[in-house]
């Protein structure tokens, strides 16, 4: 019996990390369009969503992948709109997708509740699975869901912990967080 033995390749992607205040993020791309940000303790999730999407991965060092860490390091100085033409390649499902995108159009210096997100969408009593594909979101601050708080007002589960939603939330002029 003959076997073929075909060697899966892993998909390269390219790498750059950039300080913040709580730590470093942690940038990824495909060479075209951004893929995950993710905060540098938070690699593991990162690398598990990676690897969920794209099988094997290799990530390259790269300085400033096609301006992304400059957009976002103007973002962390100050200008919220930097973010907002970079773009995305997200994986996902059709509705994990509509999710994400959606936390595009929660302005700069608000919150959402999950269900205000789901009725957003067109989904009202999908608040849930909102919520659940909301902690999925491979592009943190560039897919603000750092943006979405509980019904209750009250600051609720982010990937990269309550801290830096909370410093983020502030850094955009959110007050009360």
């Amino acid at each position: 019996m003959i076997q073929s033995t075909v060697a899966t390749q892993a998909k390269q992607l390219f790498v750059d990390s950039i300080p913040f205040a709580l730590g470093h993020i942690l940038v990824v791309s495909d060479g075209e369009s951004l893929c995950a940000v993710d905060f540098s303790d938070y690699e593991a999730r990162m690398m598990r969503l990676l690897r969920q999407r794209f099988g094997q991965v290799d990530l390259i060092p790269t300085s400033n992948l096609q301006s992304i860490c400059d957009a976002l390091r103007s973002y962390l100085s100050g200008n919220f709109s930097s973010l907002d033409n970079i773009p995305l390649s997200l994986g996902g499902t059709p509705f994990q997708q509509q999710v994400w995108l959606a936390l595009r159009t929660i302005p700069v210096g608000q919150v959402w509740t999950y269900g205000q997100l789901a009725h957003a969408i067109g989904r009202p009593t999908a608040y849930r699975a909102v919520g659940m594909t909301n902690s999925l979101n491979p592009i943190s601050i560039v897919l603000p869901c750092h943006r979405v708080i509980g019904a209750n007002r009250k600051l609720t589960g982010y990937a990269g912990g309550l801290e830096r939603k909370r410093w983020l939330l502030q850094h955009e002029g959110v007050e009360g967080y």
